[in-house]
């Protein structure tokens, strides 16, 4: 589908992708993940550690929770 639509589709994804980007830029990524549970649940991979279960396990590495990598206190 982006192939047939390309513009749109990039639109798209920026539409939704650069308020997260805004976030993390505004408050760093401590308070951005802290303050939006959406966008922690989007972090893969931090710090060398595999954060995300399902990533971890699809390849047979060893996983870390989020807060175990990055402790957050809430905002």
């Amino acid at each position: 589908m982006p192939g047939a639509v390309p513009i749109t589709s990039t639109k798209a994804l920026t539409n939704v992708t650069l308020p997260y980007a805004e976030a993390i830029a505004d408050h760093g990524l401590r308070e951005a993940v802290a303050r939006d549970r959406a966008l922690a649940r989007g972090v893969n991979v931090l710090e060398g550690k595999i954060t995300y279960e399902a990533v971890a396990e699809a390849h047979g590495l060893d996983y870390s929770p989020l807060d175990d990598v990055l402790p957050l206190a809430p905002v």
